[in-house]
């Protein structure tokens, strides 16, 4: 499983049990989605930190009373399969509750973002 499959189960998971926070394997890609979610509030935290020899993030999940923000993650583009969009194809999560993430060629954003600015790319992950 990929890096980024597998911070987005974990992330997942955690809010299922409703877990206080998650650690995950770090990359660049990771962070920065991260970031993203943690910008549109399904996150409250995004730590990196180092263990040992090699980095690892530590991600707080977000709450509103006892309700977990994360109820569902799908990873849209995998390795065997991936998924391209256009700006135009990129339509809105869950009536703009959700957040979908989209590589661009200026960086990782939310689709919305993308949409504003006119840039499509690789469909990363889609969070309701």
């Amino acid at each position: 499983m990929d890096r980024m499959s597998e911070m987005l189960s974990s992330i997942k998971n955690a809010s299922m049990a409703r877990k206080k926070s998650v650690e995950s394997f770090y990359s660049k890609e990771c962070e920065s989605v991260a970031k993203v979610l943690k910008d549109r509030g399904f996150l409250s935290e995004v730590k990196v930190f180092k263990e040992g020899q090699f980095k690892r993030l530590n991600l707080v999940l977000a709450y509103e009373g006892k309700i977990p923000q994360v109820t569902d993650v799908q990873r849209i583009s995998k390795s065997g399969r991936r998924q391209y969009r256009g700006y135009n194809e990129l339509h809105k999560v869950q009536a703009g509750l959700g957040v979908s993430v989209v590589s661009t060629s200026r960086g990782i954003m939310s689709g919305e973002e993308a949409r504003k600015k006119k840039l499509g790319g690789e469909l990363i992950c889609q969070v309701k």
